[in-house]
Order: C-alpha cells, then structure tokens, then sequence
C-alpha cells in the first residue's frame, strides 16, 4: 500500500523506459495496488516483456462481496499473476489456510497463476520449528491440487522476521528452505513437478544481497517489496538473477 496515483504513474514511467537494461530471459511482473491495476494494464497490454500481476483476490466470481476483486475482474484487465496469503494478509486479515486453497483455486480456474507466500514469524524460527511451519503452510493450502495445477503455483519464501526490518536470511539460510519446499513437493508429486514450480525469495531481498541470493541451486527469483519502489534497484536485482 505505497505510493498515490501519481507516483505510481511515475515509477511505471520510469521503468518502462528502461526496457533495455532488464535481462530478456528473467520474468518481470509488476503487482501495483488495486485501485491503479486498470490504469497499469492499459500500458502494459501491448509489452510482453512485463507481466501485471494482483495483490490480492477473493474466492467468488460475482456477488454480494463489498470491497473484495474476484478472478473474472483481474482476468478481464489482463492480470496474468496474483500473490496470494502474503504474510500481512495472513496476520492482518486472518486468512487460513483454507480461504488460501479456495483463493488458488479461484485464480486457477481463470488462468491466473497464484503466487502463494509461506514463511515462519520470528519465535517459530527461534523454537526451532520452522520447517515444520512452512511445510504445513504448503500441504495444508496447496497439497489438494494436481500435479498439473502445482506447476502453474508459483511458491514464495518469505521469512516474516526479515520483511521490512532490514534483516535478510542468508542465502544458505533461504536455501535450506527452498530446497526443503521443493523436495516435500517431489515427494508428494514427483520430481519433474517439482522442478518445475518456480519458488521466490522475499524478505528485504536487495540489490546488495540478490546475487547472492539468485545464485543458490532452488531460488528462482525474488518477490521484491520495499527495493522495487525505485526503479534503478529495481532493474539491478532483475540483473542479479
């Protein structure tokens, strides 16, 4: 929830006239706030370089749901990718993980591709239980669907403790969760679908700190909060990758 109409325009601006120093094989998707996503897509219809994606969906097509976006709504402005059960919204808005499975859903039915976030809070890592936490995030949510449906899910790690505080997991520490979010899926799966579910990092991932952090064997990428509100950081980390 950053930056009011005009900013944002200028941010977009700015960006899309550096198309030439973003890397043609990386995946670029942009996620504006709701209310700019019409505006957004009117730019972005015509460059297949740059993908729009959602914050946020509700699990219904149509109805009585004041206030909420539903798939057909994303779908019909071009809106190919959407986040969902980022941190903020599991915490702030207390969604389980069964809202989160018919959210996935929802997006699936329309082709969108859910872009669902797991991580641990600060004493859930301390207790040393962390990878039972995210595990379950993952097979409670997501484990319903087939494997065809698994690979169109792209999975981002966001350890809660560094969203926002400056605090980055090393990138040994976010491997060793990537890998173990890719090898429950092979074990539920199997190995094929599991290498191809893209899995991203987020949690201060920087311009300083992506390299290191892309070069790890799992990491596909990075869903970029704070660093991605100035274009110049923005294009460096997609040059990381």
């Amino acid at each position: 929830m950053n930056l009011d109409y005009n900013e944002a325009k200028t941010l977009l601006k700015s960006l899309m006239g550096q198309k030439d120093k973003f890397p043609e094989d990386v995946t670029i998707i942009i996620c504006p706030s709701t209310p700019y996503l019409s505006a957004f897509s009117e730019v972005l219809k015509d460059q297949g370089w740059v993908q729009l994606g959602a914050q946020n969906n509700y699990f219904e097509d149509s109805g009585a749901h004041t206030g909420e976006v539903s798939p057909t709504q994303l779908k019909s402005l071009g809106v190919s990718f959407c986040i969902v059960g980022h941190s903020e919204r599991r915490n702030d808005f207390n969604e389980d993980y069964g809202i989160l499975s018919k959210k996935v859903k929802a997006l699936l039915k329309h082709g969108i591709r859910p872009v669902f976030c797991c991580g641990e809070q600060l004493q859930v890592r301390d207790s040393n239980v962390y990878k039972e936490f995210v595990i379950k995030q993952i097979e409670d949510s997501l484990f319903k669907f087939s494997a065809e449906e698994i690979q169109k899910i792209v999975i981002a790690y966001e350890p809660i403790w560094a969203i926002g505080t400056g605090k980055t997991a090393s990138a040994e520490e976010a491997q060793e969760i990537h890998q173990l979010i890719r090898n429950r899926i092979a074990s539920q799966y199997d190995e094929n679908t599991a290498n191809q579910v893209s899995i991203l990092y987020g949690g201060s991932c920087n311009s300083d700190n992506a390299g290191e952090l892309f070069s790890q064997k799992d990491i596909d990428g990075g869903l970029i909060g704070g660093a991605s509100l100035e274009a110049e950081s923005f294009v460096a980390i997609a040059n990381a990758y």
